[in-house]
């Protein structure tokens, strides 16, 4: 059997994060894949650098609006498939999804609508959300084992977050966006992390303006979710808060295939 480590960071601008060399782990680590969000960048925006790495496959999928949203796959593993987006016009102007399918699972890259802005984009969310399940439900009901990451915008459960009182009213706490994910979970996929740790103060996003991170005044709102009967692959399930130069922080797992 082989390890397999995944990753998965909301960088809030792929060309920002290279500037600051934000992405030096990356390259020394080298894991067997990266899934990036909110890249902020169309394909003929991002430097050569950081299209053609030793090694690696990369995909990208780029909003319509400049300088907006955006996902990456950096990949070592081949891909049997890549599909851009939901399958949904309305859904896909936003660059939000990569869902590219390997030998022994089907891994989406998702960078999930923040609904803060108002009750349209809100509303907006949570269609994504319903139309990302039927989607990943397809494929697991096809016998193909499914793999999610990342930013999901939601906190699940108050360990969740620092101050889950104080944003009991704000969009990415909001019962409404809590109980997607329950329902999500019910469907029979697991939250990777909590697999393996069920300690308080997990979080992978802190504001900047605040100075949050120093605090870990936080949110867990990236996250891995993998469907039951791959459980026994999963080997581990971590954050990485020692990864500085975005709000986020990069989250993980490892499988042995």
């Amino acid at each position: 059997m082989a390890k397999v480590t995944v990753l998965s960071w909301n960088v809030n601008g792929i060309r920002a994060v290279d500037r600051k060399k934000a992405l030096d782990w990356f390259y020394e680590e080298q894991p067997d894949i990266l899934c990036v969000q909110e890249t902020k960048a169309q394909p003929e925006q991002i430097p050569g650098n950081l299209k053609n790495i030793e090694g690696y496959n990369v995909w990208f999928n780029s909003a319509d609006r400049k300088g907006y949203s955006g996902v990456a796959t950096y990949s070592k593993l081949p891909a049997l498939k890549v599909q851009k987006g939901l399958g949904i016009t309305e859904l896909d102007k936003e660059g939000r999804v990569l869902i590219t399918e390997f030998e022994s699972f089907v891994l989406f890259n998702i960078y999930y609508p923040n609904g803060k802005a108002s009750p349209e984009r809100l509303d907006f969310k949570m269609r994504f959300y319903d139309a990302f399940l039927e989607v990943t439900e397809k494929y697991h009901q096809q016998g193909h084992h499914v793999v999610v990451c990342g930013d999901v915008n939601t906190a699940h459960k108050e360990i969740d977050l620092a101050r889950p009182k104080e944003n009991s009213k704000s969009s990415g706490f909001l019962p409404e966006e809590r109980a997607w994910i329950d329902k999500f979970l019910a469907h029979g996929y697991l939250d990777t992390l909590r697999e393996f740790n069920p300690d308080a103060g997990q979080y992978s996003w802190w504001d900047y303006k605040t100075r949050a991170r120093a605090r870990n005044v936080g949110w867990r709102i990236d996250y891995f979710f993998i469907n039951r009967e791959f459980r026994d692959k999963l080997t581990n399930g971590f954050i990485r808060q020692d990864i500085e130069g975005s709000d986020h922080c990069p989250v993980g797992i490892e499988l042995s295939l």
